[in-house]
């Protein structure tokens, strides 16, 4: 009988643990997360849907903040590398992406305190071409790390940056502010399909990851508020 329960024990923790790993999927159109603390603990971890490299991509978000500093707006990891894609606004209208442990400057991008930016990020392996999108304005094409690919599982936060996979937060880089809108898809979306999302509209939900059946889990003080991005 003990070694019974013992066996059942054991079947409910791992069913606690791959529901509180996973979370559930939520349509979240018309909300944001909100982080209002200057800390290391809050953050959410989204749970994509990546079953192959990824060669090319597009990450699109709209974030509110009232910081100066630098702060991480997306961070993906892989157990090989912390910085397999990350963006960090270093400074109002600088930009930092990093593209398998590579980084490349934006500057004086189109930026501000206190009210909404919508941006979209791109990288192509095949070129290495990578351009930032913001409020409808785009960065010139650079190119950084071609002929890549992004393997293994990632993890994939909002709000810190992961200097270890999944974790080595320092508040100093978290974000505190609201974000809301998050896609993600692995090929490079058309100008026109980004200016679509520049204005509030989307063609076709991110593959990867889609705000409109978000499967996220949270940590700390993150708030999930009615959106005014658009009213």
């Amino acid at each position: 009988m003990e070694s019974i329960l013992k066996q059942m024990v054991r079947l409910l923790s791992l069913i606690a643990l791959v529901y509180g790993c996973c979370g559930e999927s939520q349509d979240l159109s018309g909300k944001v997360f909100t982080i209002p603390t200057n800390d290391a603990n809050p953050y959410i971890k989204l749970h994509a849907n990546i079953n192959k490299p990824i060669t090319a991509m597009t990450m699109c978000q709209r974030f509110n903040s009232g910081l100066e500093r630098g702060q991480t707006l997306f961070s993906l990891a892989t157990k090989s590398a912390d910085n397999e894609l990350m963006l960090y606004k270093s400074s109002l209208g600088t930009y930092r992406v990093h593209v398998r442990l590579r980084s490349l400057d934006f500057f004086n991008l189109p930026d501000g305190i206190n009210e909404w930016i919508s941006l979209c990020w791109t990288w192509d392996s095949k070129t290495g071409l990578t351009q930032l999108w913001l409020n409808g304005k785009r960065s010139a094409r650079r190119v950084i790390s071609p002929h890549g690919t992004i393997t293994g599982e990632p993890s994939i936060v909002l709000g810190q940056d992961q200097d270890t996979y999944g974790g080595g937060f320092d508040p100093n880089q978290s974000f505190v502010g609201d974000v809301t809108d998050v896609h993600f898809w692995d090929k490079v979306l058309s100008p026109c399909d980004i200016k679509y999302y520049m204005h509030g509209q989307i063609k076709s939900p991110g593959n990867l990851l889609n705000w409109e059946a978000l499967q996220f889990t949270t940590n700390g003080k993150v708030f999930i508020e009615k959106s005014d991005f658009i009213c």
